[in-house]
C-alpha cells in the first residue's frame, strides 16, 4: 500500500513508516492501539489514531482524484467499513503473495520513508 500511495501522492503529503520500526515504536508510546503485526494498518492525524479500513479512507483524503472521492466513506461506522476490510486481508496473500517486511521497489520519495 505505501509503495502505490508514495506514487500517486503528487502533493507529498504522506509519510509511511513500517509497523515494527522505530517511529511505530515512539507513535505507540501516545497511541498504544497501533498494531505491531504486518496484518495492520493505521494511520495518525491531528493526534488521532485510525485503524483498518478508516486508516486507507482518511489516508485517500490527501491523494488527488478520484482516490480522494473515498474519503468521506470513512464516515461510515466501522462496523460497516471493516468486515470488507478484513475480507480484502484475509485473501490478498493468495492475490499478490505474502512479503516479510514491507516492500517498496524503486519508491519515487525514499526520505517520505520513516525508521
Amino acid at each position: 500500500m505505501a509503495g502505490w500511495a508514495l506514487r500517486h501522492d503528487r502533493e507529498r503529503r504522506l509519510w509511511f513508516a513500517p509497523l515494527q520500526g522505530e517511529t511505530a515504536a515512539r507513535l505507540r508510546l501516545l497511541h498504544p492501539g497501533i498494531p505491531a503485526a504486518l496484518e495492520g494498518v493505521a494511520f495518525v492525524e491531528d493526534g488521532r489514531l485510525h485503524l483498518r479500513a478508516r486508516a486507507l479512507l482518511l489516508a485517500a483524503r490527501h491523494l488527488p482524484p478520484p482516490w480522494r472521492w473515498a474519503g468521506p466513506l470513512a464516515r461510515l461506522p466501522a462496523w460497516l467499513l471493516d468486515p470488507p476490510y478484513r475480507l480484502v486481508a484475509r485473501v490478498r496473500y493468495r492475490v499478490w503473495g505474502r512479503f516479510d517486511a514491507c516492500r517498496l521497489p524503486g519508491a519515487p520519495d525514499p526520505e517520505r520513508l520513516l525508521p
